[in-house]
C-alpha cells in the first residue's frame, strides 16, 4: 500500500525491525499520526514522498502535467463541511450530551454557562465569554456534571501525563526509564521527557520543562531524533 504520508519507513539490519520516520520535511512530517503502525503492517506500506520537501512533490506533479501541482492545500479534516467541528458533532450526539451547563473554576464556582460541553477544548480562550481583568482558559470538561472548567495560563501547565494503550516501534516494550522527545499535539514542538514504566503497562511522563494544555484522548508520540519509539493516548495529566 502506498500513501502520500509525509514519512519514512526504513528496515533496520541491527534490530531486525522495520523503523517509522519523520519525513524530511519537518513542517509537513506526518508520523505523529502513525505511531500506531506495526511491523507486519510496515512491510507492506510505502511512503513515495517521504524523501520530499513539499515544493519537490509540487515540482515533480507539475512536470508530469498533473492537475493537482497547484491544488491548494486541505488544512482541516475533509468529510467535516465548512469546517463546521461543532455542528459536526452536535447532529451525531444525543441532546443529552450536547445540552448546556455551567462555567466553573477549579474550585467548582460557577463563573458561567456554557451551550454544551463539545463546544470547548483543552487550551482554549477565545469564546468562553466570562467578563474578567484577565484572559479565562480552558482547563478542562466534566462530562459526569457537564461543567467546563476554566482557570488562568499559568493553570495550563502540567509536569507530565500518564499515557495508557502504548504502542512500541523500536522494541517490545519498556522495561526502564527512557529520556526521549514527544509531542503531545500535531502541531506541538517536541518537548524532552522521560518515559517511567507503570506496573499496569502503562506510561508516566515526565517533562524537564512544564507543558501547556496536555489533553486527555489525544495522542503522544516518543522520538529519538527522527526515529519514532512509539506512543499511546493520553489517559491524565500531572
Amino acid at each position: 500500500l502506498a500513501t502520500g504520508h509525509h514519512a519514512r519507513i526504513v528496515w533496520n539490519d541491527f534490530s531486525e525491525k522495520y523503523m517509522l520516520l519523520k519525513g524530511v520535511d519537518e513542517n509537513k512530517d506526518q508520523s505523529y499520526f502513525l505511531f500506531t503502525l506495526k511491523q507486519n503492517e510496515m512491510r507492506h506500506i510505502l511512503f513515495p514522498i517521504g524523501d520530499f520537501e513539499k515544493t519537490d512533490v509540487r515540482r515533480i506533479a507539475k512536470n508530469q502535467g498533473l492537475k493537482t501541482a497547484e491544488k491548494k492545500e486541505s488544512q482541516e479534516i475533509c468529510f467535516i463541511r465548512d469546517n463546521d467541528y461543532r455542528g459536526f458533532i452536535s447532529n451525531r450526539v444525543s441532546m443529552k450530551g450536547c445540552k448546556g451547563g455551567d462555567i466553573v473554576n477549579r474550585d467548582g464556582d460557577v463563573l458561567g454557562k456554557h451551550d454544551g460541553i463539545h463546544m470547548y477544548t483543552i487550551g482554549q480562550r477565545k469564546g468562553i465569554g466570562i467578563p474578567a481583568p484577565h484572559p479565562y482558559y480552558v482547563l478542562g470538561c466534566d462530562s459526569e456534571r457537564n461543567t467546563v472548567i476554566v482557570g488562568t495560563k499559568e493553570d495550563l501547565l502540567c509536569n507530565g501525563l500518564i499515557a495508557e494503550d502504548l504502542n512500541w516501534i523500536v522494541f517490545q516494550s519498556l522495561e526502564s526509564e527512557m529520556t526521549v522527545t514527544c509531542k503531545i499535539r500535531y502541531r506541538y514542538t517536541p518537548a524532552e521527557a522521560t518515559l517511567i514504566p507503570q506496573d499496569n503497562e502503562d506510561v508516566q511522563v515526565t517533562f524537564s520543562e512544564p507543558q501547556r494544555a496536555v489533553t486527555p484522548g489525544q495522542a503522544v508520540v516518543f522520538y529519538d531524533g527522527d526515529v519514532v519509539i512509539g506512543g499511546g493516548w493520553i489517559k491524565e495529566s500531572i
